[in-house]
């Protein structure tokens, strides 16, 4: 089993460190990991030919029309697609292509109330609940997780009606937010393009979040499943 991990991007998101989290995990299952800082991978047919996941960890950054078609290409064929946060569902804004594929593009992540923020990153992190679906409560990649709640980046995700929708988060419609009523959004999801599997767990901002028990599970057996060497 190949794994192909392609990291970069903005640094805030740590894609060296994240990624360098689960490289030990997928070892231990038999992958041999590859690492690129660049999506030109994408475009060589016979390196994505050969890999069984791809584990996409770029936040914004660019991608040119060949390398966003091959990863495409490959996905259909049969490779699998996982990431988390910004990591997949921030990447390459300027690509439709590439949003088609995943299904999800990161919107906003609304703020705490203005008289309890430091003017950091902090102001974004706002305790939210993340709860699974029914579909989630079966899905090998969710199945007997229970509902829990995160203090962090909660992602408002703009998104379409072919992903499966394994958790979702919903977002309140406090007075400083100019929205009228609360939003759910997807949080989790799975998602079939041709023969390949896609997985987006969207917490996920720092180190922290992805070491939380529940997280850490999603995007570990959201490899498995997505690379098929999983269960259906």
């Amino acid at each position: 089993m190949r794994a192909l991990v392609v990291r970069g991007g903005w640094e805030g998101h740590h894609p060296v460190e994240s990624t360098e989290l689960f490289r030990p995990f997928l070892e231990r299952n038999g992958f041999e990991v590859r690492v690129e800082t660049s999506p030109e991978v994408y475009a060589d047919a016979a390196v994505m030919a050969a890999t069984d996941l791809v584990v996409q960890s770029v936040t914004m950054s660019e991608i040119t029309a060949d390398q966003v078609e091959g990863l495409r290409r490959a996905v259909a064929a049969g490779t699998g697609l996982t990431g988390w946060h910004g990591g997949i569902a921030d990447s390459y804004r300027a690509s439709s292509d590439y949003l088609q594929l995943v299904g999800g593009q990161f919107a906003s992540h609304p703020a705490k109330a203005p008289h309890e923020r430091a003017g950091d990153e902090t102001d974004n992190f706002v305790r939210h609940d993340l709860r699974f679906t029914e579909l989630g409560r079966r899905h090998p990649v969710t199945a007997s997780l229970d509902d829990f709640s995160l203090t962090t980046e909660q992602y408002w995700v703009l998104h379409d009606d072919l992903s499966d929708v394994l958790a979702t988060t919903t977002h309140a419609a406090p007075p400083w937010h100019p929205w009228a009523r609360p939003v759910t959004s997807p949080a989790v999801w799975v998602r079939q393009w041709g023969r390949g599997r896609i997985v987006v767990t969207t917490p996920g901002h720092d180190l922290e979040v992805l070491r939380h028990p529940a997280i850490r599970t999603i995007i570990e057996r959201g490899m498995l499943w997505a690379s098929r060497t999983a269960s259906e």
